[in-house]
């Protein structure tokens, strides 16, 4: 297979579209074909105040884009023997050991507390360790007097996690969570790194993502796209931006002590392709080498049992059909959504309209970036469909 020669201009016409309309300020899209970049496009404004179009080198809140990466820097430990999947997180995280489950409204407690599992390090990986999301561990924290995720490090969030209470009994449910964040912690013990350091060190020296990190330097501050939301009267206006998991607004413009790996990365287009192209060549890059191709095999392959099948998240009909492996979502049934969509493709999004997918069949990878809050889905369907449409058999 291959990509059609309109490709680009394709691509080019519905992002213009879109900016057009004044429904995204503008928008960066890059595709893959079997391991290499083929294509990268940018339409639109990166700042509209300060007049600054958009650029292959914009640098992007990829907010929950992130998680993928921090289980990755997890899958490189487990090759390496420092964890183990199907091992208790409490082994390497001892404040999650013996967390009891919030009984429902209306249950009788009178009882003995029921018995279950421990979560596991797949768990965690997974999002099925029943714990909370990240607006409700913050709520927990402030009501036992402790200060909120922001401001604390990866260190003094897991000495507290015995102040919070398990939403379901582990493995029972898939909920999107704040386990996603206790992964970077799990980083930091078994490596002795901080979690930042591993990142830069183990993965984004290797495979020359010089423009991602957890915050955008001040010399790289006229490349960092603004954020925009819908104006009431129409149009868009700037809007502010959430760091790392939590509902302040931060600048993302120095470095946080909140090392979010739920969703606290900044990254650029070329940056993140070559992540996934790393992925999508099982662990390889270049001759870089970071997981075993089994383990990268395993990390995108779904891990749900098929009563937890289709993910239950808002809007429902974007999640139809998907599974979700070890970090990244993972498409197990087709769905009208987009009809195109191949089993197997893996993938997730970023709160402020981000995405990334690919397909091992097609060997499809594409990445579409834009600062729009909400999530605007038109822009990720849209792009979806046409590169979809743009594979050709080989002459």
């Amino acid at each position: 297979m291959r990509l059609a020669a309109d490709l680009g201009e394709r691509v080019g016409a519905a992002l213009q579209e879109f900016v057009d309309r004044r429904q995204i300020a503008g928008a960066v899209v890059a595709v893959g074909l079997r391991g290499a970049p083929v294509h990268l496009e940018a339409r639109g404004m990166a700042d509209l105040g300060n007049d600054r179009p958009m650029r292959a080198d914009t640098i992007f809140r990829i907010y929950s884009m992130t998680k993928a990466v921090g289980s990755t820097a997890v899958m490189m430990l487990c090759d390496a023997g420092k964890l183990e999947l199907d091992a208790p997180a409490a082994d390497y995280l001892p404040r999650l050991r013996g967390l009891p489950v919030a009984p429902l409204p209306g249950a009788d407690t009178s009882g003995p507390p029921a018995s279950f599992r421990e979560s596991t390090v797949r768990d965690l990986l997974r999002h099925t360790a029943g714990l909370p999301g990240n607006v409700e561990v913050d709520q927990a924290f402030r009501e036992h007097g402790l200060p909120p995720l922001r401001e604390c490090n990866l260190q003094q969030i897991a000495d507290r996690l015995d102040r919070l209470q398990l939403l379901y009994p582990p493995g029972a449910e898939w909920r999107y969570s704040f386990a996603a964040d206790l992964l970077g912690r799990l980083v930091e013990v078994a490596s002795g790194l901080p979690f930042d350091r591993f990142l830069a060190e183990r993965i984004f020296q290797p495979l020359g993502m010089t423009d991602t990190a957890f915050f955008c330097p001040p010399q790289q501050a006229h490349r960092f796209a603004a954020m925009y939301g819908p104006a009431s009267g129409g149009g868009l206006q700037e809007v502010a931006a959430p760091q790392g998991g939590t509902v302040t607004p931060f600048s993302f413009r120095e470095p946080p002590r909140f090392l979010s790996n739920g969703g606290g990365l900044v990254s650029t287009a070329s940056d993140y392709l070559r992540f996934c192209l790393l992925l999508a060549g099982g662990g390889e890059l270049e001759g870089v080498r970071l997981l075993q191709p089994a383990t990268a095999a395993l990390m995108t392959r779904n891990h749900l049992p098929p009563d937890l099948i289709p993910i239950r998240k808002q809007p429902q009909e974007r999640y139809d059909g998907l599974g979700f492996g070890l970090g990244v979502s993972v498409r197990v049934q087709r769905s009208p959504y987009v009809p195109a969509s191949e089993i197997g493709e893996y993938g997730w999004i970023g709160g402020a309209s981000t995405e990334f997918w690919t397909s091992p069949q097609s060997g499809l990878t594409v990445l579409t970036l834009a600062q729009h809050l909400p999530f605007f889905w038109p822009l990720s369907r849209v792009i979806k469909e046409i590169v979809y449409d743009s594979l050709v058999e080989e002459e």
